[in-house]
């Protein structure tokens, strides 16, 4: 096998292996950081022998015998390797691990419960919103930070230090690599299911740049959702989010024109949505509803979005049952998006003047202050009801808004629009 051919078996190897990897060593060595470190260790490891010897029948398995035997040099040379014996026996409920090659097999154990113990440390609120998203994707997604930082159009070095200081904020303040308790499970559990849904949101409308879409991005939230909804059975908003994901994702081709510009939700080829993905999500959200009690704010999104999914055309869309979901979820999480999301829907099923009046309502918000679908939202429905100066007005303001080229272009088109008639 030549270099190259060896590198890119490394590179999809590291995808696939790396959170199995720095999850089962960061059980061991009780450090998120240190865990990717010996991680590293053992991915330069592969760069160095792979080219040489060729790639090993169970490449996953080679890395986490290097990883370990790293881990066991250093716990050795910090003195410590008695005492993580003892508390990795008492982990697991194992009177003795005296060898090597069963202190092997015991990291080995529970390698599924190590990714969740992962998923939840990455994503500990004691770190910012900016710090768990890095942190998750690099070692939950395998992404480099070069990769992190152009998704987020923000600089390697901001993404770098972002790393670096969460890595360093959960050594210092003692974070336990665990599965929190029973009552820290819903605030912990939002905060995972933020970071992920934050990731799939950047992906599905990129909030500034020259791309509409990050498809990369989507793939990447909508593959930790499934982790998660392994790992996590009994959980419905882990499955809400995962409805909610797929069922959006399911829109991916349809969302974009020939020449790259948007096409909204209305105007799109139906026949070109993922009728594969619109199938998972909802046998996700029915699994969500199976599992009981109220739906929580990412089932209902999902219930939104699937009212969409079961409309064969925009004509047959059931907006009354969209206003009324956009009601409960505005109850559950009140929030001015929430309420312009409900304007859209309340004009859709009672009309225009129905919608504007709400839409209204909310441009006194200091939270939708220079939010461009504020205007976006009004100009439209001003649109409908014939008042064109007023709805081409917006659509500038809309247009100044907008952080994202295809979209500034598009608003400004319909700005166009509505001067001409």
């Amino acid at each position: 096998m030549g270099a190259s051919d060896a590198n890119r078996a490394i590179d999809a190897v590291w995808r696939i292996e790396s959170p199995r990897l720095i999850a089962g060593l960061a059980r061991f060595v009780g450090d998120v950081g240190a865990a990717e470190d010996l991680a590293q260790d053992a991915l330069v490891a592969a760069l160095e022998q792979w080219p040489r010897e060729g790639v090993p029948r169970s490449p996953g398995a080679w890395l986490m015998a290097v990883g370990k035997r790293r881990a066991v040099d250093r716990l050795r040379r910090s003195k410590v390797l008695d005492r993580k014996r003892e508390e990795l026996g008492r982990d697991l409920e194992v009177r003795q691990v005296q060898t090597d090659a069963e202190l092997d097999a015991a990291i080995d154990d529970g390698i599924e419960d190590d990714l969740l113990r992962l998923v939840f440390t990455t994503c500990h609120p004691v770190l910012s919103t900016e710090a768990r998203t890095a942190l998750t994707l690099r070692m939950l997604g395998g992404l480099t930070t070069d990769e992190i930082a152009r998704a987020f159009l923000v600089s390697e070095s901001t993404v770098a230090q972002r790393i670096v200081r969460a890595k360093r904020t959960l050594a210092e303040t003692h974070v336990p690599f665990e599965v929190p308790g029973r009552d820290e499970l819903p605030e912990r559990l939002a905060s995972v299911l933020e970071v992920i849904y934050l990731v799939f949101n950047e992906g599905y409308a990129a909030t500034a740049g020259d791309d509409w879409m990050r498809p990369a991005l989507c793939e990447e939230a909508l593959r930790l959702g499934r982790i998660l909804a392994e790992l996590a059975p009994h959980e419905p908003e882990v499955h809400g989010l995962v409805a909610l994901m797929e069922i959006q994702a399911s829109r991916s081709r349809a969302r974009i024109g020939p020449s790259g510009e948007p096409v909204l939700l209305l105007d799109q080829d139906r026949a070109r949505w993922d009728w594969l993905l619109i199938g998972r999500g909802l046998a996700a959200l029915e699994r969500a509803e199976r599992l009981g009690g109220a739906l929580g704010p990412y089932a209902l999104q999902a219930a939104i979005a699937a009212c969409h999914a079961r409309a064969r055309s925009g004509d047959d869309t059931d907006w009354p049952r969209i206003a009324a979901l956009y009601d409960a979820l505005a109850r559950l999480t009140p929030s001015p998006v929430v309420e312009l999301n409900r304007a859209v829907a309340v004009g859709m099923a009672a009309g225009p003047a129905a919608g504007l009046e709400l839409a209204d309502e909310l441009r006194s918000e200091p939270a939708l202050e220079g939010y461009h679908l504020l205007p976006s939202v009004r100009a439209d429905l001003l649109e409908k009801l014939g008042r064109l100066d007023e709805a081409r007005a917006e659509y500038e303001r809309a247009a100044s808004l907008a952080r994202n080229e295809p979209i500034r272009r598009l608003l400004s088109e319909r700005a166009e629009a509505c001067a001409k008639h």
